[in-house]
């Protein structure tokens, strides 16, 4: 099924009118892919579209049905109740968390661990929350290190965990440890356990307590030392959902985790300070930064950005709150910019603003789309918290270019060159396609008060977890956290 040309005149609707119509086009293209994994690849982790076969990788350790857990919630959210319930029948009889195989901690606790929170706070299937209890014990072992800070792969069943061969001088990554945070607090949440909250405010109180380069947080920490192995510094791969969970924290506590919040502002004005740059075509952008030398590329990662800006721009310093949100609308353009300049209207793995270039690919290996979200999800924040039209407009560009040039007959895939005008497909539909580029456009035109951002934080897959808030309940002689859920 082809989407139809959008009428003009739905981007001048009220801005809290549901727009049921092109919901409905978004369940349609998630009911296809996931019809085609369903039918090619059950219970692997991610289906191959023109081979029509399943894959499983090695991410994962052994567990199986990442698409699966993935998209339980995005099947619930859009109602596609009998999708739902296949998915929710294959987790409670299938999903065999006696792996015995090398995991990423990182890809294990947001896809599986996160899936598998959300799906239990939108449904209250106790089901889903007794996995999410066994599998979050699993992950404790990757802790077991001289600083606290874990290691980036474990093996499920042994506990033994390792550093990444490929991290510098076997060190664990920034956006790995400090991308734990939401869901171990939840974990602590439902097992009335401090054990995981224990742990990862650990994490924090090493980040606190080691000198920081000009306030910047580099990508590599060693695990044994405590130390920055090196000063890489980025807001796209390696770095990102570190800078992420700081503003999602403070969010999820109900604005109490002072902590986070004081993390999260000093590091964006470290960011500001050294990383924020404007092209001469007056686009801004981040940069990185190596050892004090900047590299001026900005990854597809890196444009989830814009909407962290624009969710922390209430609660910062009163008089930045324009700046901030100036700042996020700016990121957000120079992101859709990179999707504008390409021949098929999506964006690169990488774009670059050297040597003439702005906001486009100048190497090969940066030409690839696959099936990324982060503009996406940058255009969802930007419209819930400013209802700028634009934003759905954008919207539905990405909709088109996916339709055209990622949906082949079984499924949607990725493609090996943007900028290419017959396009060369990946063989692969992600599980974060269906976990989130899928459920971020269909938060983009639904009603505000479908997972209202008040009440719901989404983790970096875009699962939905909801804000602990602190009440005092009568005749109980004290304080206790109650989930929005409850």
């Amino acid at each position: 099924m082809r989407l139809p040309s959008l009428p003009p005149s739905i981007f001048s609707l009220s801005p809290y009118r549901f727009h049921a119509e092109y919901c409905r086009m978004y369940r349609t293209m998630m009911k296809f892919a996931w019809d085609n994994y369903k039918s090619f690849a059950w219970g692997r982790n991610e289906l191959r579209p023109l081979t029509r076969n399943g894959h499983i990788g090695n991410m994962f350790g052994g567990l199986r049905g990442a698409s699966i857990v993935d998209s339980l919630d995005t099947l619930y959210i859009m109602g596609l109740m009998d999708e739902y319930n296949d998915a929710k029948e294959w987790v409670e009889t299938s999903l065999d968390l006696n792996s015995n195989g090398e995991a990423s901690l990182f890809e294990v606790n947001i896809r599986y661990v996160g899936g598998l929170l959300s799906a239990y706070y939108l449904t209250g299937e106790e089901m889903f929350k007794r996995k999410v209890m066994v599998l979050g014990e699993k992950l404790l072992p990757a802790f077991n290190t001289p600083t606290g800070i874990p290691r980036g792969v474990i093996n499920l069943g042994s506990g033994t965990s390792w550093s990444w061969g490929w991290a510098s001088a076997g060190s664990s990554i920034l956006a790995e440890f400090g991308t734990l945070h939401l869901e171990f607090v939840h974990l602590s949440e439902l097992s009335n356990n401090g054990i995981y909250t224990e742990k990862v405010m650990n994490i924090r109180k090493l980040l606190n307590k080691i000198e920081k380069p000009h306030g910047l947080y580099p990508n590599f920490l060693s695990p044994v030392s405590g130390n920055w192995v090196q000063h890489h510094v980025s807001i796209g791969g390696l770095g990102d959902s570190f800078y992420e969970y700081l503003i999602k924290s403070y969010l999820m506590s109900d604005k109490t985790d002072e902590e986070a919040k004081k993390m999260y502002y000093s590091a964006l004005e470290a960011i500001e300070a050294n990383l924020v740059q404007k092209s001469p075509g007056g686009l801004t952008y981040m940069a990185e930064w190596r050892g004090g030398i900047l590299d001026h590329k900005m990854g597809h990662l890196a444009c989830f950005s814009g909407g962290m800006v624009v969710i922390g721009a209430d609660d910062g310093a009163p008089e930045k709150r324009q700046h901030y949100l100036d700042l996020a609308a700016e990121i957000t353009h120079t992101c859709h910019e990179s999707y504008s300049r390409s021949a098929t209207k999506l964006g690169p793995e990488a774009f670059r603003f050297d040597g003439g270039a702005e906001a486009t690919a100048t190497r090969l290996s940066d030409r690839y789309y696959i099936l990324r979200p982060e503009v996406i999800e940058s255009y969802m924040y930007m419209w819930r918290l400013t209802h700028d039209p634009k934003y759905r407009e954008w919207g539905w560009e990405a909709v088109e270019a996916l339709e055209q040039h990622c949906r082949v007959e079984a499924g949607f895939s990725g493609i090996r060159d943007v900028y290419a005008q017959t396009v060369s497909h990946d063989n692969m539909q992600q599980s974060f396609f269906l976990s989130e580029t899928l459920k971020y456009l269909y938060l983009l035109f639904s009603d505000d008060d479908l997972l209202p951002l008040e009440d719901w934080v989404f983790n970096t897959e875009a699962h939905p977890l909801p804000v602990v808030r602190k009440r005092c309940l009568q005749g109980e002689g004290g304080t206790h956290d109650k989930t929005t859920s409850e």
